[in-house]
């Protein structure tokens, strides 16, 4: 029999899963999503990815401020779930929450645990480099992202990579993945593996003070944190033009040159830093859309002896 389930999740990356749920078939009782919040020039209000897709499905919404009153757990219970689903839900889940549904609660987690636990874990691993990156369907616990493990899928971190790629390339990959376990579970199939106690690390949320472009560290240490952040919140720097003005980095590529960090050193936007350089491939003026390096230029012409700070 397909499972009766509630579904938390809030932005885009949870949308997959909860269009994929409904396509195998389970009852999906509710969906629990952030508040909609003020957007645009006009300030309307503007629901969550995941409250439009169950508007869509017709499932009923809900977007409680706490699921820490009596109240609001009394409600969760009352939906008799089989297993609770969550993506990206933005919200710590209660003990009497966690309890409620009689098989549990299922996170899809964007990292490859117990690496990058925590709130920001596509970031964090471009930014340190990392080689891979995946998707896990963990039972949840009162820890954070401490739960035993039951299935995995494993993608490869190219350079060329911004955090938009990444999040574009797990989220279809974790509908499955979900979708997969939730049907071994179905089936009293789906089993766990204990996380190891060796390789913690935790995806803090990214800061504004990080996103400022250090040219003097090496070019893909650069690189990385460029591609890290595109495109939110970009990593900037100040560049000289109209006085100084500052500019976000959106997407860029290493290159076979070198100089003093932040050198200018040819009039196609390659940077020096402490170890070779990169060219800049996409961009972003304050108040301006994203364009190519190559657009830049023709209105903007930078050449040596600039510097880019």
């Amino acid at each position: 029999m397909p499972l009766r389930l509630i579904f938390m999740g809030t932005p885009d990356f949870a949308v997959p899963t909860l269009r994929t749920l409904a396509e195998q078939g389970h009852e999906i009782a509710a969906v629990y999503t952030r508040q909609a919040k003020p957007s645009g020039r006009g300030m309307k209000l503007r629901p969550t990815p995941v409250e439009q897709e169950a508007r869509r499905l017709g499932v009923p919404v809900l977007t409680p401020k706490t699921l820490k009153t009596p109240g609001t757990q009394a409600e969760f219970c009352a939906h008799h779930a089989d297993a609770a689903v969550v993506v990206a839900y933005g919200m710590i889940l209660p003990q009497a929450i966690l309890d409620a549904p009689k098989l549990g609660c299922f996170n899809l987690h964007a990292s490859l645990l117990p690496r990058w636990r925590g709130a920001a874990p596509i970031n964090r691993a471009i930014m340190a480099g990392d080689a891979e990156s995946g998707v896990m369907v963990m039972k949840m616990d009162a820890g954070l992202d401490t739960g035993d493990v039951a299935m995995t899928e494993r993608i490869a971190i190219a350079d060329a990579m911004t955090a938009a790629d990444l999040h574009d390339a797990l989220a279809p990959l974790g509908a499955g993945l979900m979708a997969r376990a939730m049907g071994a579970l179905e089936r009293g199939e789906l089993r766990f593996t204990r996380q190891g106690e060796v390789g913690v690390t935790y995806a803090a949320k990214i800061e504004k003070a990080e996103a400022r472009i250090d040219w003097a560290k090496p070019a893909r240490a650069v690189l990385r944190h460029i591609h890290g952040l595109s495109p939110f919140p970009g990593a900037w720097c100040d560049v000289p033009i109209e006085g100084v003005a500052r500019v976000k980095i959106l997407r860029c590529e290493l290159a076979a040159s070198s100089g003093a960090p932040g050198e200018l050193l040819d009039d196609r936007l390659t940077v020096a830093c402490k170890e070779g350089a990169i060219r800049v491939l996409e961009l972003q003026r304050a108040g301006k859309q994203p364009m190519k390096a190559d657009d830049f230029l023709r209105g903007t012409p930078l050449k040596p002896p600039a510097r880019l700070s």
